[in-house]
């Protein structure tokens, strides 16, 4: 377990994690990391348990779906009830094309837990980042548009899940180029943000995709031990929930890093 870690503001002297949440709106941001939504729920679990929850959200792939679930009104105790029932043909539909998987299933599912599927009708702002293939940027989502897309997307992990198209356009995982999800916050503002460490063969080693984030108004929130998740290791989900919830709770009274 690693201390949080500020940017060199520390927002007028704050000495906690607890203290630093507690001086201001802020807003929280979930990277990409595969099944890392487990890990995102129990973290955002005790925020919100602690009456420390966020005023604005933004995210990639995993931390898009966490975060657009809470956006969208979804509690984190009910959250964390549909991601322990998640089975693997809950979203598992191979088809032929651009990636195993056709997404069907995982839209469906994703449509079926949303209470809103639009931005304009969640009750906090939201921005999720996503990779447009056609001009190999990042887009960003927010404000007013179709929600469950957007999220879709996001999770589109290239070669896993086909390419899901939005204004005629094929769009992937949004961890492709913005993999912090950073994309969507505004610079200077106070974000805590959760990075969860990439275990993926194809990020190449020293990428800076792989670091912890350093910008002003930042402070990162690292948990060490996650267990990892994946669509056949979907089990290890609570274990990796719990073990965030556990350290969360612990970081939030000690001292920040510089």
């Amino acid at each position: 377990m690693s201390a949080p870690r500020t940017g060199h503001d520390r927002a007028r002297g704050a000495a906690t994690l607890r203290e630093w949440l507690c001086d201001g709106d802020y807003t929280l941001t979930l990277s990409s990391g595969f099944f890392g939504f487990f890990a995102h729920a129990g973290v955002l679990s005790v925020l919100e348990e602690e009456k420390l929850a966020p005023s604005r959200l933004t995210g990639s792939s995993a931390g898009a779906l966490v975060a657009g679930a809470y956006a969208a009104g979804i509690g984190m105790e009910k959250l964390a009830e549909e991601l322990f029932a998640l089975r693997r043909e809950h979203f598992w539909d191979p088809a032929p094309g651009a990636g195993l998987l056709r997404g069907k299933r995982f839209r469906a599912h994703l449509a079926s837990l949303l209470p809103v599927h639009s931005f304009d009708e969640c009750r906090l702002p939201l921005h999720v980042s996503v990779y447009d293939l056609a001009s190999r940027r990042t887009r960003v989502f927010g404000g007013s548009g179709d929600l469950v897309s957007a999220i879709h997307a996001s999770c589109a992990v290239p070669f896993m899940f086909q390419p899901v198209w939005i204004d005629g356009r094929p769009h992937v995982d949004g961890g492709v180029a913005d993999r912090h999800g950073l994309a969507g916050a505004v610079e200077g503002e106070r974000v805590l943000y959760h990075h969860l460490a990439s275990r993926s063969p194809w990020r190449r080693v020293g990428s800076p995709s792989l670091r912890v984030p350093v910008r002003r108004g930042l402070t990162a929130l690292v948990l060490d031990g996650l267990p990892r998740v994946g669509p056949f290791r979907l089990e290890e989900g609570r274990r990796a929930f719990d073990v965030a919830r556990r350290s969360t709770r612990a970081l939030l009274d000690r001292p920040l890093a510089p």
